[in-house]
């Protein structure tokens, strides 16, 4: 919990408020972005846009999950919600993990050439700046509100921003150098990152009472 909580109950309702403000954003950023990047992942035989776009789902789901924490009624933190949640989140990025890593390596060792989206870049860094600047914006509020469910979704918008930047990286090496190992590398950075989470999650789950 923060060190600094609010302090009266209108100064608390007005961070839930904003707050939410950011989830919902959140939300609506990443149903556009999961059905852009798997689109552009499908066309241009992608694994690492298809992998973030799939990671995209997973954050909506998280976010939800802090609107419902949020929201009139729920203000304070039910332990057994929470830490179902958590699990909840912690399962699907272990599917996640499996199903990228298993096809990563299926391409690195056929040597299977995914095409070219210099659209899927352009979009990407576009997505790392709004990423990193909502999440930094929930830490800030999550610090003030003293929410944990909050500071714990900022962690995987941060991670959203970081996993948009290593997979521009392997498309764009893929582009400028046609270096064939770039996309599943990053696509198996991407479930190497997802496996970590999972593992965090489930960590922080088993410590609440």
């Amino acid at each position: 919990m923060s060190a600094h909580p609010a302090g009266d109950s209108a100064e608390r309702a007005r961070l839930q408020r904003r707050a939410l403000r950011l989830e919902y954003a959140t939300i609506a950023w990443n149903l556009g972005e999961a059905v852009f990047t798997i689109g552009l992942g499908v066309v241009a035989g992608s694994l690492a846009l298809i992998g973030f776009g799939i990671d995209s789902i997973i954050e909506v789901f998280a976010s939800s999950v802090v609107v419902w924490h949020l929201r009139p009624g729920h203000a304070v933190d039910n332990p057994a919600r929470t830490r179902l949640a958590l699990r909840l989140v912690a399962f699907a990025y272990m599917g996640l993990a499996v199903v990228l890593a298993t096809a990563s390596i299926r391409d690195l060792v056929t040597g299977r050439r995914a095409g070219e989206s210099v659209i899927g870049i352009v979009y990407l860094a576009v997505t790392a700046v709004v990423m990193f600047s909502l999440a930094g914006a929930k830490r800030r509020t999550a610090a003030s509100l003293g929410s944990a469910p909050l500071r714990s979704e900022a962690t995987l918008t941060f991670l959203d921003g970081i996993l948009s930047t290593l997979t521009l990286t392997g498309l764009a090496l893929n582009v400028i150098f046609g270096w064939t190992w770039a996309d599943p590398a990053a696509a198996l950075i991407v479930a190497t990152a997802a496996a970590n989470e999972a593992r965090t999650n489930l960590k922080e789950a088993a410590e609440l009472n």
